[in-house]
């Protein structure tokens, strides 16, 4: 099978948009990236349970670059709380190890797609709520810090994207400010990314590819298009965030999300 012209265009296309996402929202471009990879690669005849497995673990692995780019972004306005990063890191990395090389070989692609559903819901829902944490609400210590960034990582495994999430509702609710929380969120991507790639590569190694490109659960084409694009647009991304009152964008963003999952759903019954 040669390559489909079509395909390049439509990754590139994918990638301009969550690389800005990605500075906007802090999310990483995940939750984007992986309905939309499902059906680009069912589109290509692969089966559907490995393409959703592709789909989440191609996702994960361009949020390495586009992270990097967008916390540069951040940094340059001190909008990164690196205390938070140092204290959430080191659980990231052990959550999102056991979920790339454990959990995420083992669970079928049905029942990925079926999480992933579920939690880009319920992440959808919190956009629209908008809750505002109680005034005295901290952010817990070390050791409340490693398992908070343990289920992080664990979680953004699951669903191939960068934690954002679950880190950004989970900062402002101990009451860390909106734009420091997603520029932390940003910093935080790349150790998510890193561990959960390791762990694709591990848990897919002796897979045989499904498409020519493909290396394991990771495919080569689309990780590099979608990184190349996404790195140009996260910056961006970041100075729209610190620009614009992205209130209803949010809620305009969460619409998308509920359709996206809704697809998901149908993917994982299906």
């Amino acid at each position: 099978m040669t390559f489909d012209p079509v395909l390049l265009i439509e990754l590139l296309i994918l990638g301009l948009c969550s690389g800005f996402l990605a500075g906007l929202l802090g999310i990483g471009g995940g939750m984007l990236m992986v309905p939309i990879l499902t059906w680009m690669l069912s589109k290509q005849g692969v089966d559907a349970d490995m393409a959703v497995k592709m789909a989440i673990a191609t996702s994960m692995a361009t949020i390495m670059f586009t992270s990097i780019s967008s916390v540069r972004a951040h940094h340059k306005r001190g909008a990164v709380r690196w205390d938070l990063v140092r204290g959430l890191a080191p659980g990231i990395l052990i959550g999102g190890l056991i979920a790339g090389a454990g959990i995420f070989a083992l669970l079928k692609g049905a029942w990925l797609a079926l999480f992933f559903a579920g939690f880009v819901s319920f992440s959808a829902f919190q956009m629209l709520l908008n809750k505002k944490p109680a005034p005295s609400r901290q952010m817990p210590g070390t050791a409340g810090q490693i398992g908070a960034g343990a289920g992080i990582g664990m979680l953004s495994g699951l669903v191939g994207a960068g934690g954002g999430f679950v880190s950004v509702p989970f900062m402002t609710w101990c009451n860390v400010a909106m734009h420091n929380a997603v520029a932390t969120s940003a910093a935080l991507g790349f150790p998510i990314a890193l561990a959960n790639t390791l762990g694709y590569v591990v848990g897919g190694w002796h897979l045989a590819p499904a498409l020519p490109g493909a290396v394991g659960y990771l495919f080569m084409p689309a990780l590099l298009v979608i990184a190349a694009a996404s790195v140009t647009m996260a910056p961006l991304g970041a100075r729209a965030a610190h620009a614009m009152n992205v209130a209803q964008l949010k809620r305009a963003f969460a619409m998308l999300l509920f359709v996206l999952a809704a697809y998901m759903l149908y993917k994982g019954l299906s």
